[in-house]
């Protein structure tokens, strides 16, 4: 199939028109209106430092449902002993800078312009960080995309053993009790496997995107509204 150059206006075709890499489009821009259009149909960017923005949709699409978060019991004992101390949207700048340079050396594609890009979407309040601390040091974390009931995660980064894991159930505790529906992680990695994601056909996923974006969007300041918590009981973790 052909690959799709974007132009200006702010259209993406249909993702069933993907290469079988995944790669749909090339071209555009990162702007707020471009990246949250991507987001709704299920698309979104990835690119390396001297490439063309390029646009991807792959099938199968690898995800997690928030209430079947897989908590083993060393995780339910590291995140009962309250090792880390786990915030959401405190460190937004530095979450991001940390997921790129942890993967510098590696060509990562988390580059200046995507930085930028994500913090204007932070600024607008549909960006969103979970920071983990120990002994007030940022030692992990993740940023991601929040529309509807959906939460598309970006990338993850770990200064300490098991601190993005811990970022990363307590956040979906958090989503699961606010009524989320799916957390898009993309595409496959181990370290996500570890923790329940599974790959789903793309037609499913656009589907149940598309019931997860009737919902509202909790735009803002995560701290700031005050639904989320920083921590989960013995009694809510062996639950899961």
């Amino acid at each position: 199939m052909p690959v799709f150059y974007l132009t200006e206006e702010i259209l993406f075709p249909p993702v069933h028109y993907a290469e079988p890499s995944g790669i749909l489009a090339v071209g555009g821009d990162l702007s707020p209106e471009r990246l949250l259009e991507a987001y709704r149909r299920g698309i979104f960017p990835w690119f390396s430092k001297h490439d063309p923005i390029l646009w991807w949709s792959p099938d199968p699409r690898f995800v997690v449902y928030p209430q079947n978060v897989y908590i083993s019991r060393s995780m339910r004992q590291i995140l009962s002993r309250g090792v880390f101390e786990i915030t959401f949207d405190m460190a937004f700048p530095d979450v991001i800078e940390g997921c790129s340079s942890l993967r510098r050396d590696e060509g990562t594609w988390i580059t200046d312009d995507m930085i930028e890009a994500y913090i204007r979407l932070h600024e607008l309040g549909f960006a969103h960080s979970v920071e983990a601390w120990k002994d007030g040091i940022l030692v992990g974390g993740l940023y991601g995309v929040s529309l509807g009931a959906a939460f598309f995660g970006e990338s993850m980064f770990t200064r300490e053993s098991n601190a993005s894991k811990a970022a990363f159930i307590t956040l979906s505790l958090n989503l699961k009790n606010l009524g989320f529906y799916i957390i898009d992680c993309q595409v496959y990695t181990d370290h996500l496997e570890s923790l329940g994601a599974f790959e789903m056909p793309r037609i499913e996923f656009i589907k149940i995107l598309r019931e997860a974006l009737k919902k509202n969007t909790l735009r803002g300041n995560w701290t700031d509204l005050g639904l989320f918590k920083k921590s989960f009981s013995k009694e809510e973790l062996k639950g899961k």
